[in-house]
């Protein structure tokens, strides 16, 4: 039986997962358009067709790799919307933690080089995409408080909650070496250290809730 041939991706597409992984490799200001071109195996000519110049380029890149994470983990944890606010919160978690543990993952290393040499490119598409995200995790947030909970409650729980992830992401880009990196952070059990982030998490919105009942 012959073997069934896989086509080979369009050039919009090429372009994309290429950029993707040379952006969070070198961050914008040090990746080349003719580098991009030279491994997607097409011409500048076709940058400019389909993206225009390299800033779209790079939003769209980031887009990409942002909706690829999200196909591979989706949000939700692909939890029950019917189950407990808590599971879901839980699924929610848990899908971030193995994002931005995922070796694959260009998103968050975009985000990462981002954070370091800001070129304020992200930032409203950012705001557009991870905006329903955010809205999302607040209402389960609020949700497991309870209706007694603060504004100023809410924000530090989602803060609290954020910084616990995005730990992880920092840990993953330091430059350590093995013997100092066994001491902040396995990343091969990130899945363990979701567990904690979520019963850590939960831990102290339940105490929150019970103070506000009393």
């Amino acid at each position: 039986m012959p073997t069934k041939m896989i086509p080979p991706l369009k050039t919009r597409q090429r372009l994309l997962v290429t950029a993707s992984r040379i952006f969070a490799e070198k961050g914008y200001q040090d990746a080349t358009i003719a580098e991009i071109c030279e491994q997607a195996e097409t011409n500048i000519a076709s940058v400019n067709y389909h993206f225009g110049d390299k800033e779209n380029l790079y939003l769209e890149a980031w887009r990409y790799a942002f909706q690829e994470d999200l196909r591979n983990h989706p949000s939700d944890g692909g939890i029950d919307p019917e189950t407990s606010a808590e599971v879901r919160l839980a699924g929610r978690i848990k899908s971030l933690i193995a994002r931005i543990a995922d070796p694959n993952s260009s998103f968050f290393a975009i985000v990462h080089k981002e954070m370091a040499q800001q070129t304020s490119l992200l930032q409203k598409i950012m705001e557009q995409e991870i905006n329903p995200e955010r809205q999302a995790l607040m209402a389960l947030i609020k949700e497991v408080l309870g209706e007694k909970a603060t504004d100023k409650q809410l924000q530090f729980c989602h803060a609290s909650i954020i910084g616990q992830c995005f730990h992880l992401l920092k840990v993953k880009n330091m430059k350590l070496s093995d013997e100092t990196r066994r001491y902040v952070m396995d990343l091969n059990d990130a899945e363990a250290f979701a567990e904690h982030v979520v019963k850590f998490s939960l831990a102290g919105m339940a105490a929150i809730r019970h103070d506000n009942r009393h």
